[in-house]
């Protein structure tokens, strides 16, 4: 594949290489034949992780305009999979980033291709959301995640195509600041109690990881033919009542030997310490996604790609404990470098 990538000269600039849906995006492009180059701060263990699997280093702040500029050369397509971590700094950081990101597309040509949210959709808009849904967002956050969505609707005018790829809350493998991985379990513990945020008989979104960076890669593959400023849903796996995802996770463990229980996310606790904390204040203003049902309708992604990718969920639970480190089988990668 390394060979394909050098023949057809395709590159990919990946901001948010080392967080799940960045890091799997560009591991998927490199499968597909593209030469992958990464912008990021500083090295680490993920940074080293991701270097290892053919990723090109570019040092450099998503912040500094110049620093994407001079690392877009050359590029057919920016990832922008970049997000301020822990909820923090997103009113401080998020718009001038995206605005850097443009800068950089609109000087090379390249296609925009943004991992979105669900945070753009407030109640109007339930419980089965399309992507022309009206976006009035009840939280901050969302009426950010608008403002970056409008801005590239405003680039498309300009010549900056841009690809919007929206989905639930994600979980896989390499997925550490995830509900998943921070909520329902203990990375590099074992399951023994799993925490439901949520309330029985009430739907949630769940994305996983894999088969959303596959769909985003096959529509990178498809870009010249859509629309300047195209916008999908990923449906990925609905829970109906929102405990299927807890019943899977006790499934998968129970076949890994381990006894586990079902108890209510500690919201109390994060009510008692949000008045001195940013990250559980973040967590209560997105409650309501946990106590009002949104589901995304993929009508238009299958239409493009003819089915949506989509793993079983079993499966997909099993290997994200598993890279967790949560299923008694030693400490797993993600585990690990947490």
């Amino acid at each position: 594949m390394a060979t394909q990538a050098l023949e057809t000269g395709r590159t990919a600039l990946v901001l948010g290489v080392t967080g799940g849906i960045g890091g799997e995006v560009a591991r998927q492009l490199i499968g597909a034949g593209w030469r992958v180059r990464a912008l990021q701060r500083g090295t680490n263990a993920a940074t080293a992780t991701h270097a290892g699997h053919g990723i090109e280093q570019v040092q450099g702040d998503a912040m500094d305009r110049e620093a994407v500029m001079r690392a877009a050369q050359g590029c057919e397509v920016i990832v922008h999979a970049v997000n301020p971590p822990g909820y923090k700094r997103w009113a401080e950081l998020v718009l001038p980033m995206i605005d850097n990101t443009i800068a950089a597309a609109q000087g090379q040509g390249a296609t925009v291709v943004l991992p979105g949210t669900v945070y753009n959709f407030g109640p109007e808009a339930l419980p089965l959301v399309g992507e022309d849904a009206p976006q009035q967002p009840r939280t901050r956050k969302g009426a950010i995640r608008v403002a970056l969505e409008r801005r590239l609707e405003t680039a498309a005018a300009h010549g900056v195509r841009s690809i919007i790829v929206r989905a639930g809350d994600f979980f896989g493998p390499r997925v550490g600041n995830s509900w998943l991985a921070q909520g329902f379990v203990k990375p590099g513990q074992p399951v023994s109690t799993i925490r439901e945020p949520g309330v029985p008989g009430v739907g949630h979104a769940w994305a996983y990881v894999p088969d959303a960076a596959r769909a985003i890669v096959e529509l990178i593959e498809m870009r010249a033919e859509l629309a300047p400023f195209a916008r999908f849903h990923l449906a990925g796996h609905w829970d109906a009542d929102g405990t299927q995802m807890a019943a899977a996770i006790c499934r998968v463990a129970q076949r890994h030997g381990l006894h586990t229980q079902r108890k209510p996310f500690m919201w109390p606790l994060i009510y008692a310490v949000a008045p001195f904390a940013t990250t559980p204040r973040e967590l209560l203003e997105m409650r309501y996604l946990w106590r009002e049902a949104l589901q995304l309708d993929n009508a238009r992604l299958v239409a493009t790609l003819g089915s949506e990718p989509h793993t079983p969920l079993d499966m997909a639970v099993e290997a994200t404990l598993a890279g967790l480190g949560c299923l008694g089988d030693g400490v797993g990668a993600l585990a690990g470098a947490l």
